[in-house]
């Protein structure tokens, strides 16, 4: 029942994320830093969101943009310092939001002092910090047949131990060993540390990795993540994720766990309400693999229905047991558009989208460049790329035959990198994103036509329509806290649902369409006796029984 739905702040709250590298540049050095950050502040409160979100700041070696982590509790030169940071943690509270730090606790750096004291050898304090294992075959093969997530071997061979690492990730990524308690002892004194200074919470990074099989036995055997059955949901888990919550759950604090291959029924393992909840929400990947298998870079075609499947499942399995988290970009997906919508209806279609995500249940991420509808730059030398994961699967593909052209078409589909694009403030020079001669990673040259400025000035603009769809959402509770039913589930052209909470009622219709399409409205809900409240074109007609929609339209109805 919709009154059984607990609230909290939380649920109630809209995140914007900020990856710092690509944000605003505040000192002219072609790298986004904090004191960019803080001078966009007041951007950031006017689009109607709640808190920030920001990537990984701290003292990195930026193997992987900062998810490889070199000091914890220091922020990286390139960015600031701790003043800088504790300035904009000061300037965002000051302006009613609050600050989410990402939390990257499965791996460190290589550069970690933990790591390089490790692998100095076995008679030292940090030796059991990171998995280590003698190899197979008188140590000339890797312990196992796992693999990296960013293609490659999972195992990294050290001359000073005569021993493998493990590392899912990057090779300068190596796994920590979180089953020694003195590593959990130090990710809760980082938490501490951290929400002790004044944040708001964590985004845990693949935090449901952090536990693995004992004996790590062999994986199946695939090319990319082969051996992940055994630490998609490790054995400790629970008990670890637990223990941290010993940590957070002291504080008025919010945490966002991040789990790839994640489903709702294992998602409600980690997040149902109540004394055994490890986490506020999880971040999961199915929804963005409507275009793709798994991954975005094995493309296929869009599948409307596919995509309709997964939001049903998580608004339905979830719904007054757990709180979604929605999103449908961020740091590590391609730009939407490209994908969902069309280039052709750039604006229709990003609108479109936004009211798809964003009027279901749960907690809206919006990433930056997202709300002012910023498309993927399509890079054509595999050297213009800095992503460590495009480069590996690149020469991946390449060792396996596949032509250039057929890898570059694909990064320029599926790469991270798509969306680290500096942010598009303006017309000026580099897009208003740095005054210096070459900002750390090319602009995307369409920044003279979609950019902030253009945005603020155009009353019809994506970014204006998502702080009226914000706004529209904080002032219902039917958004936030309402149940959910889909309609129409076999229409590939069409997403319709609609939402129900303490009397009122509300219909959802996207079309997915480059042409006009009829909508008949479903038997419950007479569009003659709704307001519509949101829709991305002008003069919204419609006859009690429906209405035609218009390429990439959508509306919202109310009934009251």
């Amino acid at each position: 029942m919709a009154n059984s739905i607990k609230k909290a702040w939380y649920k109630e709250m809209a995140v914007y994320q900020v990856w710092p590298r690509s944000f605003c540049d505040g000192n002219g050095d072609g790298i986004g830093d904090l004191k960019g950050i803080l001078s966009k502040l007041d951007y950031i409160k006017s689009l109607g969101v709640d808190a920030i979100w920001f990537s990984p700041l701290y003292v990195s070696p930026q193997k992987d943009y900062g998810y490889d982590i070199a000091d914890y509790r220091n922020i990286a030169p390139e960015y600031g310092t701790m003043e800088d940071f504790k300035a904009v943690l000061d300037g965002a509270h000051k302006r009613g939001l609050r600050v989410i730090m990402d939390l990257v606790v499965n791996h460190t750096s290589d550069q970690h002092p933990w790591f390089l004291e490790s692998k100095k050898g076995k008679d030292n304090p940090y030796s059991d910090y990171y998995i280590w294992r003698k190899g197979r075959m008188n140590n000339k093969l890797p312990p196992n047949d796992w693999r990296s997530t960013f293609a490659g071997p999972g195992w990294q061979y050290v001359p000073e131990r005569d021993e493998y690492y493990l590392h899912l990730f990057a090779t300068e990524q190596p796994d920590l060993n979180m089953d020694n308690p003195k590593v959990r002892a130090e990710v809760k004194d980082i938490m501490k540390f951290w929400l002790d200074m004044g944040v708001d919470g964590f985004r845990e990074d693949v935090i449901t990795f952090i536990s693995k099989r004992e004996g790590l036995p062999d994986g199946f055997p695939l090319p990319v993540a082969a051996g992940v059955e055994h630490y998609i949901d490790g054995p400790h888990l629970h008990e670890y994720l637990m223990e941290f919550k010993d940590v957070w759950g002291k504080y008025d604090c919010v945490t966002i766990g991040e789990a790839p291959m994640m489903t709702p029924k294992r998602a409600l393992k980690h997040i149902s309400e109540g004394d055994e909840q490890e986490l506020n929400m999880m971040f999961h990947f199915q929804h963005m693999e409507a275009d793709c298998m798994f991954v975005s870079w094995i493309k296929m075609p869009f599948n409307l229905k596919k995509l309709k499947t997964v939001y049903t499942n998580w608004q339905k399995q979830l719904y007054g047991k757990a709180w979604n988290a929605l999103y449908i970009e961020n740091h590590d997906q391609p730009r939407v558009v490209n994908r969902y919508g069309s280039l052709k209806y750039r604006k229709e279609s990003a609108k479109m989208l936004a009211v798809m995500y964003i009027c279901q249940s749960g907690t809206p991420f919006i990433y930056q460049g997202q709300e002012i509808g910023m498309t993927n730059i399509g890079l054509k030398d595999i050297n213009q790329y800095e992503d460590v994961s495009t480069k590996n699967i690149y020469h991946m593909a390449r060792s396996f035959g596949v032509k250039d052209e057929t890898v570059m078409k694909l990064a320029a589909y599926a790469s991270r990198d798509n969306a680290r694009t500096p942010v598009q403030w303006s017309d000026e020079k580099n897009a208003g994103f740095t005054s210096a001669d070459k900002p750390w990673f090319p602009i995307n040259p369409n920044y003279t036509e979609i950019n902030v400025k253009e945005a603020q000035e155009d009353p019809d603009s994506i970014l204006n329509f998502y702080r009226k769809l914000l706004k529209f959402r904080k002032e219902n509770e039917i958004v936030i806290y309402g149940d959910y039913t889909e309609y129409y589930h076999e229409r590939d052209d069409l997403y319709c649902y609609g939402r129900t909470y303490e009397g009122k009622r509300m219909l959802v219709i996207c079309s997915f369409s480059e042409k006009n399409i009829t909508f008949t409205a479903p038997p419950a809900y007479d569009l003659s006796f709704g307001k519509c409240m949101i829709c991305n074109y002008d003069d919204p007609t419609a006859v009690a029984g429906g209405c035609v929609l218009r390429p990439y339209e959508t509306r919202v109805y109310l009934f009251e």
